[in-house]
């Protein structure tokens, strides 16, 4: 009588188990990695395109509260200083960035983008063109992607 008692008791905690295993992945809102990969990809896009039309409401979205940036060795931004420093001023029609080189590591609900901003704009009357290498982490919160923390360095110059 007690083995099989211990038999079904045994036989319903595997139960449980197994229902609660269930439960915990159709709750997951994690998206496949290649779908994960090109959501974290076209945010950068977006944020690409807001920094350069100085749309701080666009940035506030794709931004995390939390956000923190840093530009090579300088002194991190928070969220609204960082807002502030690239929307100060009248955007400039003739500037743009392209993001190229971009390597993304996923891990659950954290995605890192490693990759190369080509900035270009028109400085003095002089078209510009400073290239940079970045990396940014990705958290998803609520069911969407937003950027934790950024780290932008002058790439040196080809000689």
């Amino acid at each position: 009588m007690n083995r099989e008692c211990v038999q079904r008791v045994l036989c319903l905690m595997l139960a449980a188990s197994a229902v609660a295993s269930s439960a915990a992945q159709q709750n997951s809102k994690t998206p496949p990695p290649a779908v994960a990969k090109q959501q974290v990809l076209e945010l950068e896009k977006e944020w690409v395109a807001a920094e350069v039309k100085h749309d701080a409401t666009t940035l506030q979205r794709i931004l995390d509260d939390k956000f923190v940036a840093s530009f090579g060795a300088g002194k991190p931004y928070n969220k609204d200083a960082f807002i502030k420093l690239v929307t100060s001023g009248d955007p400039d029609p003739t500037a743009s960035q392209t993001l190229t080189d971009q390597t993304v590591i996923l891990e659950d609900d954290t995605a890192v983008v490693v990759g190369t901003d080509t900035a270009r704009e028109t400085e003095k009357g002089a078209m510009t063109t400073v290239v940079y290498r970045y990396t940014v982490t990705y958290i998803r919160r609520n069911g969407r992607w937003v950027a934790l923390a950024e780290h932008l360095a002058e790439a040196p110059q080809p000689q």
